[in-house]
């Protein structure tokens, strides 16, 4: 899907596809080995990598995005969907999810058809906003209101007033931002984090996303201080 996505952004900026798949191609190829380096010096130089509990304050080490890949792996593998959604599980309640992921486009497209001359209401796409919250588990809050932030900022205020230059150079920024945040990873590594200054003592700066309540056990009948039995 992401391949696709990426043809049909080439097709945007009238990039031949020969070129593009041919550009696909050699990425994948040098992508694939600079991650593997990568993770291989990182696992070998960083100490307690991926444990937060052995980390400094505000370690960026603590690999939020792994954890989540190794507990869908528990939860569709070893455990098994039909212990953790079916009969048998604790979540079995979430399958209405799917009812209402179904209904829910219904309101809205009601809602546009009553009152036509509202153009924003066509706009509200309930799967893409369903959809958005799939990455909601590794992301954080502040992850959510950057993006919600630049994208409106530049598709509504910038798209309105100056059509042209988003025309021409949004993909570009869009491109140089995700780039953007990737070098400045690595510069602020090489000058910072490698001598562990991680950053000024301030509450962003906890690695948790402020709600205690995240981390209490939903089973029935475990106690830990601080966090409501289940029932």
């Amino acid at each position: 899907i992401m391949f696709l996505s990426d043809f049909k952004l080439g097709h945007y900026m009238k990039i031949p596809p020969k070129s593009m798949f041919l550009v696909q191609l050699v990425g994948t190829l040098l992508a694939s080995s600079v991650y593997f380096g990568t993770a291989w010096w990182l696992l070998t130089s960083v100490e307690h990598i991926c444990d937060p509990s052995k980390l400094p304050e505000g370690s960026p080490w603590t690999c939020p995005g792994d954890d989540i890949f190794y507990n869908a792996s528990i939860i569709w593998g070893v455990a098994g969907p039909l212990r953790m959604f079916g009969r048998l599980g604790l979540y079995s309640h979430m399958n209405y999810m799917f009812l209402f992921g179904l209904v829910a486009p219904v309101p809205v497209w009601m809602v546009s058809r009553i009152y036509p001359e509202k153009k924003w209401i066509k706009l509200i796409n309930v799967p893409v906003l369903i959809g958005g919250a799939g990455a909601m588990p590794a992301a954080k809050a502040v992850n959510y209101i950057c993006w919600i932030s630049v994208g409106i900022f530049f598709n509504f205020v910038v798209y309105r007033r100056y059509k042209g230059w988003w025309a021409r150079h949004n993909y570009i920024l869009s491109a140089g931002l995700d780039a953007g945040v990737a070098f400045l990873a690595i510069l602020l590594y090489f000058t910072l984090q490698i001598g562990n200054i991680n950053g000024p003592n301030w509450w962003g700066l906890e690695l948790s996303d402020h709600c205690p309540l995240a981390s209490c056990p939903t089973a029935p009948g475990i106690q830990v201080k601080g966090c409501p039995v289940s029932q």
